[in-house]
């Protein structure tokens, strides 16, 4: 097998759409949801060395809706688990070598956005893995998030929706950034709206970086997935004819909300050349900002810390919910 790909980043930011590219590329596995094995399995499941707990791993994933997309057959993966599996990357490893394998690939990418949280680990469970961090302007990511329900923001600040996304899409980045030193080569960062904006500079330079041909032209023809159908929150855009990923913030944001989002978050949308609508005058430095940022940032630190050292995980998620088809 080929080095296997990580695509990483904030929900939200277009990992299915890049997922979708890579699979119109051709040469890579087509597993059309999440694994999540980092972040939910290992933390439940724990320690896979002994044989008990792969059973009872096996139990639960062969009747999940991810096994059943896998396309595998449940005798001879569980067979190769119980024998060969001894920790969470071992079991990302066989199952989608196995996934590759039935298709007749060699190469898989896994496109679990919060995999960004868990990059050292997976580097140290698989050694040749390879990253790729895709940044989206932080603006269209939270009123995305926001039209989810995905904001999560306080109780009594319920009209801060988008602000709390705000803050998470800028703590999600550093927390890459951080990761970013110890992975080396192997990490590589790329903007969303590039790859819309000029695609084949874009794909040139990712096919550079993972040492597989992307030509833009066999991508467009076979357009999988996103590429055909956006996984948008804003279904009504499309059916009305006015899809516009790049732009949606200027329509929807009033001059107030952006004052106040970008003084949140503006750093970040500056550091990866996003240009701010508010002038640097009226940018707020203020209480507000300070504890906003300050509030949520540890809210998003407890979380995280509660789902990857915690086996509460079995009771915050689940699984199948997470298995959307992609």
């Amino acid at each position: 097998m080929k080095p296997p790909v990580f695509i990483v980043g904030c929900g939200r930011s277009g990992t299915a759409f890049l997922y979708h590219t890579l699979l119109s590329a051709g040469g890579f596995a087509q597993f059309r949801t999440q694994l999540n094995v980092f972040d939910v399995l290992g933390p439940i499941y724990g320690n896979l060395s002994r044989a008990s707990t792969r059973k009872r791993l096996m139990k639960m994933w062969l009747s999940s809706m991810a096994f059943q997309r896998s396309g595998l057959e449940a005798p001879s993966i569980e067979k190769r688990i119980l024998a060969d599996c001894r920790s969470a990357g071992d079991f990302e490893r066989i199952v989608f070598d196995e996934i590759a394998r039935s298709q007749g690939v060699d190469r898989w990418a896994d496109s679990t956005p919060t995999n960004i949280y868990h990059m050292p680990a997976i580097k140290r469970s698989i050694p040749d893995a390879m990253f790729v961090h895709i940044i989206r302007d932080g603006r269209n990511v939270a009123l995305s998030l926001d039209a989810k329900g995905w904001s999560h923001p306080l109780p009594w600040e319920k009209n801060m929706g988008v602000m709390a996304a705000g803050v998470y899409w800028r703590w999600t980045l550093l927390k890459g950034r951080a990761a970013a030193p110890a992975l080396g080569r192997d990490y590589l960062e790329i903007i969303y709206e590039d790859l819309l904006s000029k695609p084949r500079e874009a794909l040139g330079h990712l096919s550079a970086f993972l040492h597989h041909d992307l030509d833009y032209d066999r991508i467009q023809k076979a357009s999988i997935g996103a590429l055909s159908n956006p996984p948008t929150s804003f279904k009504n855009e499309v059916d009305q004819g006015k899809f516009d990923p790049l732009n949606r913030w200027k329509r929807m944001m009033s001059a107030q909300d952006l004052e106040l989002f970008e003084s949140l978050a503006g750093d970040l949308l500056e550091a990866y050349g996003y240009e701010l609508a508010t002038p640097k005058d009226k940018l707020r430095t203020g209480l507000r900002v300070k504890r906003m940022r300050a509030v949520y940032t540890t809210l998003y630190n407890l979380k995280h810390w509660v789902r990857a050292h915690t086996t509460l995980t079995r009771f915050l998620v689940d699984y199948d919910a997470i298995s959307i088809p992609k």
